[in-house]
Formats: C-alpha cells, sequence, structure tokens
C-alpha cells in the first residue's frame, strides 16, 4: 500500500500530538473468550508492519488473548521487533506466566538477558490486518469510520465516511 490511509494518518497524527503522554501508545484489545463472552485488555501499539496497514503488538504466548487467537499463525518480523523492545520490556516474558497470582516478590532484576540474543520461546509477535476502523476523536467531536472493501477494478481500498459520534 503506498499511500496512507486516512484513518492511518488520524491515529499516527493522535500518537504525535498525545507522545508527551506515557500512555498515549496504549489501545484496548478484545477476543472473544472460550466462554463465548468478551475479553478486553490494554496492548501497546508498536507500529505498523513495513508497507502496510498491518499494526503490529508484542505480547507473552502465555497469555489467555493467544490463546482465544488460536487462528491467527502469523510470525512475521519477530525477530525485528524483539529487538526494537528495551532490555526492561524484553525481560518481562522471563518472568512469571502473566494472569496468574504472585508467588514470590521475584523483581525483573533477578534474571539475566543477553542483549544479543534473540526472541525468546514465549515472546510473540501478534500482528494484526483491520478490515475496519472506528476512529473517534472526542475533542472534535468527530467520528470517521475506514472500511475496507472490493474497489470497481477490483483491487482492496479503503472508504472513509464521517459519522455522528
Amino acid at each position: 500500500m503506498g499511500t496512507v490511509t486516512q484513518w492511518k494518518q488520524l491515529l499516527l497524527s493522535a500518537l504525535e500530538s498525545n507522545s508527551h503522554l506515557k500512555h498515549s501508545p496504549y489501545f484496548q484489545f478484545a477476543t472473544i473468550g472460550c466462554n463465548g463472552r468478551p475479553s478486553n485488555r490494554s496492548v501497546v501499539f508498536r507500529g505498523f508492519e513495513e508497507n502496510s496497514d498491518r499494526i503490529q503488538i508484542n505480547t507473552d504466548c502465555r497469555t489467555r488473548k493467544i490463546e482465544e487467537l488460536k487462528h491467527c499463525p502469523f510470525a512475521e518480523q519477530r525477530e525485528k521487533s524483539w529487538f526494537a523492545s528495551s532490555l526492561k520490556s524484553r525481560l518481562q516474558y522471563l518472568g512469571p506466566n502473566p494472569g496468574l497470582p504472585c508467588l514470590s516478590e521475584q523483581s525483573l532484576n533477578e534474571f539475566f538477558l543477553d542483549p544479543s540474543s534473540g526472541p525468546v520461546a514465549t515472546f510473540c509477535l501478534l500482528v494484526l490486518d483491520p478490515d475496519q476502523v472506528d476512529y473517534l476523536n472526542l475533542k472534535s467531536n468527530q467520528r470517521t469510520v475506514s472500511t475496507l472493501s472490493r474497489c470497481a477494478n477490483g483491487e482492496m481500498c479503503w472508504n472513509s465516511e464521517m459519522i455522528n459520534p
């Protein structure tokens, strides 16, 4: 995709204008749990896969979201994402299983990780390939829905529409 889509530009602009806020790259990611009910959690936006609209998220493969996304077999650019993360972020993948009760006061400082070694087995790169993006800006009270569909020439293209917030 050579051009930057409208929703991607809105997202990048929002991230840039809020970069002074530590929580600006966090967003909510929902899946459907094994019980058929929604499951929501915060994840960190790690950027876009090169030359695409695919959203990258780093996660621990032991988390529940991976169980809920078993149909997602992609692992592209895993090593590149691993080395783009800080050493402190990488150390989190050596700790106890996420989502389980804390059994000790074990600190991440107790783990050793060679900074030049590649991704550990628990590191997972999740790549989302959106087909619809609903962008709401509460400051300007504007909402845009962008949908990926087949154009007249047979190629896939994004169509955006302003809707009521």
